[in-house]
């Protein structure tokens, strides 16, 4: 009796250590969050850079020599736009990481607390993560269109940067399918349909005829 009772605490010793061991990865994210203020420094030098060409027209930087004025604008832009979807890209690992694989935030009552924070798992994370790559390579592949207009840019790059993109729109699309054939049926259609009303015990129910007003 006593050499099952040790067993048993042993397991629990064992579960608890495992459980516990989700804690290692918070350097990880406090990692991710040192990443995140170099990119707010390399936003605001980017962002200088934009005002001081906007002053002063005459001073283009040495990456963009020979684009028009226009060109100059919209790529420096397209910079700054391209820093804003890594930091997004960042703070998505580091919350939606931390809350479904470390420990619960308790945001129910913040006011800020993120839409999609609140019915987050591995599935829909991996699924925004992938929706946000996108978005990530399609400001690259129009930043090499524009360029195209100014200077010799070689099709064989821009080829491959299209299929590479191609490739991640495909990847997306997968894991939305993926996610959504995972899910149970009652979850795949809306619990009340104009016209269907759902059963008694919140399963979907039998469609049955709407009573007529009276």
């Amino acid at each position: 009796m006593s050499t099952l009772e040790e067993r048993r605490s042993l397991t629990a010793t064992l579960s608890t250590l495992i459980f516990a061991s989700r804690w290692l990865q918070v350097p990880l994210y406090l990692g991710l969050l040192v990443a995140q203020i170099v990119y707010v420094v390399q936003f605001v030098k980017e962002l200088w850079h934009l005002i001081a060409y906007a002053l002063d027209n005459h001073h283009v930087p040495e990456a963009f020599e020979g684009f028009s004025g226009e060109a100059v604008t919209m790529l420096m832009v397209l910079g700054l736009v391209d820093v804003v979807m890594i930091s997004n890209l960042l703070i998505m690992v580091i919350i939606g990481g931390y809350e479904t694989f470390v420990s619960r935030m308790r945001l129910d009552q913040h006011p800020d607390q993120p839409e999609w924070l609140s019915h987050v798992n591995a599935n829909v994370l991996k699924t925004k993560l992938a929706m946000s790559i996108i978005g990530i390579s399609s400001i690259h592949l129009l930043r090499t269109f524009i360029e195209s207009s100014s200077r010799t840019v070689d099709p064989t790059d821009m080829m491959w940067q299209t299929i590479i993109h191609l490739a991640f729109v495909l990847s997306a699309l997968a894991l939305a399918l993926i996610d959504r054939m995972t899910l149970p049926a009652r979850h795949r259609v809306p619990r009340s349909v104009e016209g269907v009303t759902n059963g008694p015990a919140g399963d979907a129910g039998e469609p049955r005829e709407r009573e007529p007003a009276h």
